[in-house]
């Protein structure tokens, strides 16, 4: 597994010995990002990777010019290999790691992103839940199968990648007031 493309472009991504995680594979990463670019969604932009497993979705994002990710993980396999990707990628300084269960990490940040990155464990249930707290302009919906964002969320593209759907949803009123640090926000997406 690879950086696909940006400033990190071919690095080499380490991935922990164990079934519990399941990276996103190079060609999924490509496509998406490639659909991400065409929106204008990654220049400066603030990203949340929850169930970031080896980080590979909040890396590639980070190497396609986003300014910061905020990356969270339960699992400590998994959080070792996440650090050490972001070391050997140097986006250590654009990133911030908190280890938990994603819906309580998310409930204690109280800013929203541009972008959020969902890619928990396939047999994940509480969808629902997690898209009412998100607060975010850009979810990318990862899963085994198509999953219903809700009435706040306008699908903007859903396509399968054999066994992977991914669909890209931009919030109705869910954009972010600040950045994660408190700054001003970044310019607004046409």
């Amino acid at each position: 597994m690879r950086v696909v493309a940006g400033e990190a472009r071919g690095l080499r991504l380490a991935a922990p010995d164990t079934t519990d995680v399941r990276p996103t594979g190079d060609r999924v990463r490509e496509a998406l990002f490639n659909a991400l670019y065409s929106l204008d969604a990654l220049d400066g932009a603030r990203g949340l990777d929850l169930f970031a497993g080896t980080g590979a979705l909040g890396i590639e994002a980070l190497s396609r010019g986003a300014s910061h990710v905020v990356f969270v993980e339960n699992n400590p396999k998994a959080l070792e290999a996440l650090e050490a990707n972001l070391a050997s990628t140097g986006f250590a300084k654009r990133a911030t790691v908190h280890r938990g269960e994603a819906l309580e990490v998310l409930g204690r940040l109280h800013d929203g992103t541009d972008i959020t990155f969902l890619d928990p464990p396939y047999d994940y249930a509480e969808w629902s839940e997690l898209l009412d707290r998100v607060v975010s302009e850009l979810v990318v919906i990862e899963s085994d199968r198509p999953i219903e964002a809700g009435p706040e969320w306008d699908v903007l593209r859903t396509k399968r990648y054999g066994g992977t759907v991914v669909s890209i949803v931009r919030g109705r009123n869910r954009g972010r007031d600040d950045d994660l640090d408190g700054s001003s926000r970044r310019a607004q997406h046409p």
